[in-house]
């Protein structure tokens, strides 16, 4: 198929594909930065599409598999601390009046400003969105020493969070 071709094809689908975006995004201006993300995608990875197989589906599948790395990727930016196992604390922070749910994410930036440095830095950096493996090789330290500075952080994180909440945990 050639690029006009493959290009023409692809339009077709416009009207489905942006309703599918509507429908993921629920936002005009995003939907169309979908679609022209699923567009991008599709033109570049064109030699990958079969001729004979169903364009729409893989077209779909592009938009659908984009929106949820964009998803995924928003929701890293917006956690300060992921829910492992032995930590559920900044997302289910709640309040009913903002006021003091901003003065808590305060504090607790506060908190983390005053860890040590040396478990500090490789926190921030993970809370950024850096894999373990990346940190260890960006601050030249091993794999381990970068988990063990991670979970330090957040367990006094943690212990912190506990004790201005007030509520009665237990560490294992």
């Amino acid at each position: 198929m050639s690029e006009v071709e493959f290009g023409t094809a692809i339009q077709n689908y416009e009207k489905p594909l942006f309703g599918f975006a509507m429908k993921l995004t629920k936002d005009d201006s995003d939907a169309k930065d979908l679609m022209q993300e699923t567009y991008v995608k599709a033109y570049t990875n064109k030699d990958k599409f079969r001729e004979g197989t169903n364009l729409n589906a893989w077209l779909f599948t592009i938009m659908k598999n984009s929106f949820i790395t964009q998803y995924q990727k928003t929701k890293r930016r917006q956690t300060y601390v992921d829910n492992s196992e032995d930590l559920h604390l900044l997302n289910t922070i709640t309040s009913s009046n903002e006021g003091a749910r901003n003065l808590s994410l305060n504090e607790l930036e506060s908190r983390v400003d005053k860890l040590d440095e040396k478990h500090k830095h490789p926190f921030l950096m993970y809370i950024k969105g850096f894999k373990y493996q990346e940190i260890a090789e960006k601050l030249n330290i091993p794999l381990g020493t970068v988990k063990n500075r991670i979970h330090v952080a957040r367990y006094e994180l943690q212990e912190y969070v506990m004790r201005v909440r007030g509520d009665r945990f237990h560490m294992n």
